[in-house]
């Protein structure tokens, strides 16, 4: 019998879906979505548009299909930035902000965009940092840290997106850490 190779695991993040009672996705409802494109062992992390699945497509292929896919389902665009299991086991290794992983993980975001972050994007949010927050960009990875909380910082997603150039979303580092642990089970 011929053995079939395991296909890639990827991560998967919506952006800004389910928040405020707007942009409703359904868990459910995605997982069957992404079943029915033919990718396999999938799974959802909390109401916030985490997603595990097996794919043999790369990731921008994959966000290309999957947006796609929302859109004609939900009826409204929803920016989507994949990246493999082994990216995303590297984001989980170590953020920017040692001390913050312990102290407030809560807190500590990672941020990925669609596309590259702008030359001095950096220095262009350093400038709305208030209340101790600090920002690094380590290869894609934009690492924020909000030790004073995300409600009242001036690092907006707006701002945010206009600074980096394109969208971004964030994930705070207990939800990294959840979504290395589901990708590392599911390869």
């Amino acid at each position: 019998m011929k053995k079939v190779p395991k296909q890639p695991v990827l991560v998967a993040l919506l952006r800004a879906i389910n928040v405020g009672g707007n942009r409703k996705v359904p868990m459910a409802e995605l997982r069957a979505l992404v079943e029915e494109l033919g990718w396999e062992r999938v799974e959802t992390y909390i109401q916030s548009g985490n997603l595990v699945f097996a794919a043999s497509a790369t990731a921008s292929a994959a966000e290309d299909v999957l947006e796609r896919a929302l859109e004609r389902r939900f009826g409204f665009a929803i920016p989507v930035i994949v990246r493999s299991a082994e990216t995303w086991s590297g984001y989980a290794s170590g953020s920017a902000f040692s001390d913050a992983e312990t102290e407030r993980p809560n807190l500590l975001h990672l941020g990925l965009s669609k596309r590259p972050p702008k030359p001095g994007a950096v220095d262009g949010l350093v400038k709305y940092c208030t209340r101790g927050e600090r920002v690094e960009l380590r290869g894609d990875a934009l690492w924020v840290d909000f030790p004073a909380g995300v409600g009242r910082s001036k690092l907006t997603p707006s701002v945010i997106d206009r600074v980096i150039g394109s969208a971004v979303t964030m994930r705070n580092w207990n939800t990294v850490q959840e979504l290395a642990r589901m990708s590392g089970d599911a390869g």
